[in-house]
């Protein structure tokens, strides 16, 4: 059953009814703000990534090392999911000001760690703000846009974060070229402090949420709900697929510029154009994501994606060959095959997450994925760094560990539900 927009946020008895022209205006506003913070922490993200061989050198880490390093501030997702849970209870918007406040703070203290452990420690907090950050954003767009625009408005979403990691890919070979430290992309995220007013005008509370919690759902509904009778069906798949798709994606997406630079030997701004390029060039991956999701469905959408993920990944890991004069046009190429099929992916993941589960358990479940993420990326930097040297290098076994979108693939057509053309509620079953 399909129900119209305006419907599923009636007002309650007494109130005025919105205009079509108020609830335009909350979407744009919505829009605004939350790409924004997207794009900031897009940029903040990406961070390690691309600094992957500068860190490594600085802390005096070897493959296994670096590796075991960002398994260790994986665990940040424990924080990402209570803070998630906690926009549930208190609000999107209160929840969303906070973490991006926090990040910052976090990225200063990062960039003044001179010791190992200290940095890991603030990696942590700083991710777990960034993930709660990102979830929130992506659950008010879902929230406040109209149906026939959710799967386009997490498209923007993605391109946002997109825009954001590529600025850091473009500066990190300036700093290079200069003689400065990779510390210095730290202290440009913690610059985004000064974007917090901005969003704190901007940004409205979400109209699904208020109505949740004037109804008092959101207090009803307790954190176990989501493996309760109603929406085990779909957690337990759901989660399932959350952490075969990150063991295939989180290893390769980590290490393309390490690869591109420590193992192929490319320099740095031959890495970072050919991120920039191939990316870009990937990017369009969003918006495909987004039209395939309308005209085909979130499912479709996500198992075709999700087989271009698991070829990409071998082309670019298992590349070049040694026969290949070009080695960056070999990397760019697979780089761009595997940058569409991730975007598509995201949309329709992204679209499908935020249909298939109620208001009151929206922000939760969006916390559950960052945690099933967390232990899934724990899992594939551990695996890196346990069999890097008995199988010949880091790159060999993310290649290993990119086959698996292809299961993630066949259980996510089976088993996921559809939610192209549904309202929130009738998607998420709210009723039940």
């Amino acid at each position: 059953m399909v129900m119209r927009q305006e419907n599923e946020l009636a007002p309650t008895e007494g109130e005025p009814a919105p205009t079509d022209t108020d609830a335009a205006l909350r979407a744009r506003r919505t829009l605004t703000a939350c790409l924004w913070v997207l794009a900031y922490q897009g940029f903040t993200t990406t961070i390690n990534g691309v600094g992957a061989p500068w860190i490594a050198t600085s802390f005096e880490l070897d493959q296994s090392g670096i590796a075991a390093l960002f398994a260790r501030i994986s665990l940040s997702a424990i924080g990402s999911l209570l803070l998630s849970r906690l926009a549930d209870r208190v609000g999107r918007r209160r929840v969303v000001l906070g973490c991006l406040t926090a990040t910052p703070l976090c990225a200063l203290g990062a960039a003044l760690s001179t010791r190992l452990t200290l940095f890991a420690l603030w990696e942590i907090l700083l991710f777990a703000f960034i993930g709660a950050t990102m979830a929130g954003a992506i659950v008010m767009l879902a929230e406040e846009l109209p149906i026939a625009q959710r799967a386009k408005g997490q498209g923007y979403g993605g391109i946002a974060m997109g825009l954001g990691s590529g600025v850091c890919v473009i500066v990190m070979p300036l700093l290079v070229d200069a003689g400065w430290s990779w510390r210095w992309l730290l202290v440009i995220a913690a610059a985004g402090l000064l974007g917090v007013p901005f969003v704190a005008r901007t940004l409205p509370e979400s109209q699904r949420w208020q109505r949740a919690a004037a109804s008092g759902a959101t207090q009803r509904v307790g954190f176990s709900a989501v493996l309760g009778v109603v929406h085990r069906r779909r957690t337990l798949p759901m989660l399932l697929c959350v952490f075969l798709g990150t063991l295939s994606g989180a290893a390769a997406m980590s290490w393309t510029y390490f690869h591109a630079v420590s193992v192929v030997g490319l320099s740095a701004d031959a890495a970072s154009m050919m991120v920039i390029i191939a990316g870009g060039i990937g990017m369009i991956g969003f918006p495909l994501g987004a039209w395939t999701c309308e005209r085909l469905g979130r499912v479709p959408t996500v198992v075709g994606s999700s087989g271009l993920v698991a070829l990409g990944t071998l082309w670019f890991y298992w590349g070049p060959p040694a026969w290949v004069t070009w080695p960056a046009w070999w990397l760019g190429a697979a780089y761009c095959g595997f940058s569409i099929g991730v975007n598509a992916a995201t949309v329709g993941g992204n679209s499908a997450a935020t249909e298939l589960f109620p208001t009151a358990l929206r922000g939760t479940m969006i916390g559950w994925f960052a945690l099933i993420n967390a232990l899934a990326t724990v899992s594939a930097q551990g695996a890196i760094a346990l069999l890097a040297a008995p199988l010949g290098g880091l790159s060999i076994v993310v290649g290993y560990l990119g086959v698996l979108a292809i299961p993630n693939a066949i259980l996510f057509g089976l088993f996921i539900d559809e939610t192209r053309g549904l309202s929130l509620e009738a998607a998420a079953r709210e009723h039940a």
